[in-house]
């Protein structure tokens, strides 16, 4: 009995990896729909939003039945209800790579688009991410800690890019309304990379008992 429950909480981490991987997805494919003016890679962010939704619900219903079945404690206990907490973060990390995939919508300004490190940013915030999901699997504490303290690698490259576009405003009154619209996803970028600090916070939680 016992192994098929070390099973089950192997399922449980792959099941995170997967979702964990989707989120990815979805990031990459939002931004590049900016940076590219693609509009089937919004379509495709659409779609990854779904599937993280059916995912979220996926790993509820299965972690609610380990909870209910074997009644874990301790240990057990926190990474379980640790992964509860991660996926609500994630399923909402999805939402907002959507947010960014409409808003790509209004923005046709390629030169605007390239003059701020909004890539950069998507990939810095994408990196938290794999690594709170790496730290949850491997239960590595100094991993967590790493993706925590990254947070303001993520929060500069935010003022970088809301200090360049309001420079941009003040030079050139006419691109403020796309200007707005890039802060907007600069600003869902620092969310995503705060969803991704909460997880890895969730990850501390698990291994020690302590959050934050």
């Amino acid at each position: 009995m016992r192994e098929t429950y070390r099973k089950q909480l192997e399922n449980l981490h792959i099941e995170l990896i997967r979702m964990g991987a989707l989120c990815e997805d979805a990031i990459s494919a939002a931004v590049k729909a900016l940076i590219d003016g693609d509009s089937s890679l919004r379509e495709k962010v659409w779609d990854l939003e779904r599937e993280i939704d059916l995912k979220e619900h996926e790993i509820e219903s299965f972690s609610l039945q380990l909870l209910l079945r074997e009644q874990p404690v301790a240990g057990d206990l926190r990474q379980i209800t640790a992964a509860q907490r991660m996926i609500t973060d994630m399923e909402r990390i999805g939402d907002q790579a959507a947010d960014i995939a409409e808003l790509s919508r209004f923005i046709e300004d390629r030169n605007l688009i390239s003059g701020v490190p909004i890539g950069e940013m998507a990939r810095a915030a994408a990196k938290m991410l794999t690594g709170s999901v790496d730290a949850f699997v491997a239960a590595d504490l100094e991993k967590a800690h790493s993706v925590i303290a990254y947070d303001d690698i993520v929060d500069k490259y935010f003022v970088e890019i809301k200090n360049g576009l309001i420079a941009l405003v003040s030079k050139n009154g006419e691109a403020s309304e796309e200007c707005i619209d890039l802060l907007m996803i600069a600003k869902y970028l620092e969310r995503i990379g705060d969803h991704a600090q909460n997880i890895a916070e969730w990850v501390e939680y698990y291994i020690t008992g302590r959050r934050g």
